[in-house]
């Protein structure tokens, strides 16, 4: 594996960590506590062109590498998770289509989204569908030279202020998974609607929200990939969309880890800096090994997803580890800030609400360990 830097890469990163800096941390605050859209990260993060990181250049996009994406998302999600969420779920949009889509699909949809004029989303989740992925209920039939869509999705990550959405639907229950398939659906296509905004307990701005399709008629030439070929995508696409919500989780440990650290050297106890103690020491030492791992996973699933290698074990790991890292240190940061820590004075507070949102999202963690588990089963 090789982690080096490009020149090209190098340039993006310097002018990813500026916004970040400059622009992105000091509003994420203000972001969560109005729980409003961070409209002008997302136009900012388009001005340079981020959302095209991975597309080719023929259709609009820089023509990068996913390690490349993987190490911009993660300073964004450092500065703002809800803004690296955002980020994250116009992958799960772009991802497949340029994986399954057509032509047609590819130069119709894959310009706006690389040049941030369009966001997208992906939306496989239902009331009685998360973690059995299989057990979609929205239905699609053929009709007309098309199809139609009637159901519900749920938690969909960019309702609402999305533009373009892949949806799961079932052709066939009989078939269970087998009968699923994958349709590109644009806003404000008739029978296509939005419903509940789901109150969290933290990322607050971030838009999760109910679709409803009735009766909701699509052409045919919106069927991404072939029928009944709906569960494939959709696990590749959370399989890529996996390093994504790692990284999202590792951004938020790095920030929580930045601010424990930065306080333990400046609070002042018993005559000298809690830094001083054994106790917060092996905190922070324990803080800083986790995040390490937890970014060497997510890289080299980035890496091996570039090489056109197998990378779903690496990307379940990576989610794993991170999730369930930025929960510990994020934890912990609160109790080395003490009574601070519990004050929305301070981040960190937010940090630990933001941070359990990732051992869910993407697979839970217990999915993830019975992906992991088949996986070096079969090796």
């Amino acid at each position: 594996m090789n982690f080096d830097l490009s020149e090209e890469q190098k340039t993006i990163l310097e002018l990813v960590e500026e916004v970040s800096e400059k622009e992105i941390a000091p509003a994420a605050d203000q972001v969560a506590e109005k729980g409003e859209f961070p409209q002008k990260n997302v136009e900012k993060l388009a001005s340079l062109d981020l959302f095209g990181i991975t597309i080719p250049q023929e259709y609009g996009g820089l023509g990068m590498n996913y390690l490349t994406w993987t190490l911009v998302a993660e300073r964004i999600s450092q500065a703002c998770a809800t803004t690296g969420l955002i980020f994250g779920a116009n992958l799960l949009c772009t991802f497949p289509l340029l994986n399954f889509g057509s032509e047609a699909q590819k130069k119709k949809y894959l310009p706006p989204l690389a040049r941030g004029e369009a966001l997208g989303a992906f939306a496989l989740t239902e009331p009685e569908a998360g973690s059995d992925a299989g057990n979609v209920q929205t239905t699609a039939r053929k009709e007309k030279g098309g199809y139609v869509l009637d159901g519900n999705k749920i938690f969909i990550t960019n309702g609402e202020v999305a533009d373009i959405y892949i949806i799961i639907a079932n052709l066939d229950k009989k078939r269970g998974a087998r009968g699923l398939a994958a349709f590109i659906v644009e806003k404000g296509t008739e029978g296509f609607s939005f419903g509940q905004h789901f109150k969290k307990m933290g990322l607050e701005a971030l838009p999760n929200v109910e679709l409803i399709f009735n009766n909701c008629w699509i052409p045919e030439e919106n069927l991404l990939g072939k029928e009944k070929r709906g569960f494939r995508i959709a696990m590749q696409t959370f399989a890529a969309g996996r390093i994504g919500v790692g990284i999202g989780a590792l951004g938020i440990a790095e920030a929580a880890f930045q601010k424990a650290r930065d306080y333990a050297k400046e609070r002042i106890q018993f005559g000298r800096p809690i830094s001083s103690f054994q106790a917060v020491q092996h905190i922070l030492a324990e803080m800083a090994t986790r995040i390490e791992a937890a970014r060497y996973l997510l890289y080299k699933a980035a890496w091996l997803l570039d090489q056109g290698q197998n990378f779903e074990k690496y990307a379940s790991m990576g989610k794993l580890y991170a999730s369930e890292a930025a929960m510990w240190v994020t934890t912990k940061a609160v109790q080395v800030l003490g009574g601070y820590g519990y004050m929305k004075d301070y981040p960190v507070e937010r940090y630990m609400r933001e941070a359990k949102l990732f051992e869910i999202i993407e697979g839970t963690s217990e999915i993830q360990r019975n992906i992991i588990a088949n996986i070096v089963l079969r090796e």
